[in-house]
């Protein structure tokens, strides 16, 4: 219904369908949208959330449009699309977000470009509210380069009163020069009457085309020096502002952004580099852990090698991220292999990571190797959430914002991810409740006292992790310019190594670590207490046999 690449269908949501969504990866996460909805009736739609740089462009291509009757027969232009720029991504396609205000009506100080559909008389006006600096809005859409070049742009900022002139027609010029007026004018395709950017009122006035009731159209904008900024792109049908009258209506729309250095987002570009170098910091943490491993081979248990597993897995997967990012860069669409490979490798990482974190909360291979009965229900609950959250996550890289289950998702996502958070948590707190039974009953006082300190870190620790990379990340995203949105992902991703190290840290394999010494003793005692065993019942055995042999030489006597 829905996919992030040329004409490609992406796949949608169900626990059912996630090979088939894999499989169809090569379609997903890209920056050229393209958007098909059919029998909709939301008010609102997010389409999407873009941050540019100065000479990036958007372009918009409305193939099918088609409104119900009543809609079509209204005089106002309650129906179009509206271009605003903020500090945070739009959420109008949430449930509960829609108010009986029609956006394309307000006329408050917000800088906001809305493009209203006029089915009448066949035209889309072009309205600019608040202010508007060096923005450059253009009908038509930026043609194709030929012969492997960079997409071509409209004329430099400084050109934007000249490129205006009324009857002017061209073509844009490529990215990075910088043409004077007249070839402004020679180069723009379509462009009709635009006066100052800042006047309120119709700057712009594009042709609708109609086929069947079936309507078109197509425009560009170019961001300018001063216009840098987090961009969010709606779409408005202010008919079905009332639940009563709600009518459904079709539509299909290829959105393509560009950056001059590549289709990524201002915030996304640096996190080629990044997850780059965070999969070279995950793989240089688990080799040195494995190395470890071989060192102390006597106190290894398998929760060890689980643990390097777990970093391995997130090295590689950090690897495929970074390389996604590179292709989506440089073509708007990711490999299909590696995409597939990335969200594997990101599916075992999440399940690999609850599931550890718990059985290290148990003490599981450490001080004991069988988990009690809730332990096991708690497992039976958290692994399927665990698989639920990748599901949905998989799902909302791979589908349209303005999809009508990609909030849905979302939601589900943020819930099943603060559930499993929860739940890692009690085998933790359930460790610590036993330990402070068992240290004033069992007669081991001191070794469980420290086992109960350690318990008590990994406690702090686990709580940090989630703190630091659920919370704190979140609000820092909200609250740094759109430019420095990606240092959430660098403090996500160095509050998770910083995890790994000190979890390593504090429950390696080695003799003067006081959390496995305990275990060593037991094992000891029960070998003790076993070889006595053994010692009783063959001295027991040996003397029912010579006390038969001497009956036996008695009797023959």
């Amino acid at each position: 219904m829905f996919g992030r690449s040329r004409g490609r269908p992406g796949a949608s949501g169900g626990l059912g369908r996630l090979l088939p969504l894999l499989l169809l990866l090569g379609g997903a996460a890209g920056r050229i949208h393209r958007l098909v909805l059919t029998g909709e009736k939301r008010a609102d739609i997010h389409l999407n959330t873009f941050g540019f740089y100065a000479n990036g462009s958007l372009e918009v291509n409305v193939s099918r449009l088609h409104l119900g009757l009543v809609s079509a027969k209204q005089d106002k232009p309650w129906v179009g699309f509206s271009l605003s720029r903020t500090r945070i991504r739009e959420a109008l396609s949430y449930p509960g977000k829609e108010s009986h205000n029609c956006t394309l009506e307000q006329n408050g100080a917000e800088s906001r470009i809305l493009f209203l559909i006029d089915v009448k008389q066949n035209k889309v006006q072009v309205r600019k509210l608040g202010e508007q600096k060096k923005l450059q809005i253009y009908a038509g859409l930026l043609p194709e380069v030929q012969n492997g070049g960079s997409d071509p742009k409209p004329a430099d900022d400084s050109k934007d009163q000249a490129a205006a002139n009324k009857g002017t027609e061209g073509q844009p010029e490529a990215p990075g020069k910088a043409p004077d007026a007249d070839n402004a004018q020679k180069k723009t395709e379509g462009e009709a009457k635009q006066p100052d950017s800042s006047h309120r009122g119709e700057d712009l006035v594009l042709d609708l085309g109609n086929v069947n009731d079936s309507y078109n159209f197509s425009f560009h904008v170019v961001i300018g020096s001063e216009a840098e900024g987090l961009y969010n792109l709606n779409f408005h049908n202010c008919h079905n502002r009332a639940p009563a009258n709600q009518m459904p209506y079709d539509i299909t729309v290829m959105i393509r952004e560009k950056n001059p250095d590549g289709y990524l987002s201002a915030a996304e570009i640096p996190l080629i580099k990044l997850y780059l170098v965070m999969s070279a910091c995950f793989l240089a943490a688990a080799t040195v852990w494995v190395y470890f491993l071989c060192q102390h081979k006597f106190s290894v248990f398998k929760i060890h090698w689980l643990m390097a597993a777990l970093a391995y897995t997130k090295a590689l997967s950090l690897l495929f991220h970074s390389i996604n990012y590179y292709f989506i860069n440089t073509e708007g669409h990711p490999i299909e292999s590696l995409a597939v490979m990335y969200f594997v490798t990101h599916l075992l990482k999440g399940a690999l990571l609850f599931i550890t974190i718990a059985l290290i909360g148990t003490g599981w291979a450490f001080i004991k190797y069988i988990l009690s009965d809730k332990e096991k229900k708690l497992f039976v609950i958290v692994i399927p959430l665990q698989v639920l959250a990748n599901v949905a996550y998989i799902i909302i890289e791979s589908s349209e914002e303005g999809s009508s289950d990609y909030a849905s998702w979302k939601q589900i996502l943020f819930l099943v991810d603060l559930l499993c958070c929860g739940a890692i948590l009690f085998p933790v707190v359930w460790s610590i409740r036993h330990l402070q039974e068992a240290s004033s009953t069992d007669g081991k006082a001191a070794t469980n006292l420290a086992k109960l300190k350690l318990f008590r870190h990994y406690y702090v620790m686990v709580v940090c992790y989630i703190y630091f990379s659920r919370v704190i990340a979140i609000l820092l995203k909200f609250t740094v310019p759109f430019q420095w949105q990606w240092l959430y992902e660098l403090l996500v991703e160095v509050s998770t190594l910083v995890f790994f190290i000190l979890t390593g840290y504090k429950f390696r394999p080695a003799s003067n670590n006081p959390y496995l010494q305990l275990p060593q003793e037991d094992e000891e005692e029960e070998e003790e207490l076993q070889m006595n065993q053994v010692i009783t019942e063959a001295g027991v055995h040996e003397g029912l046999s010579k006390l038969k042999k001497s009956r036996a030489a008695r009797e023959a006597v």
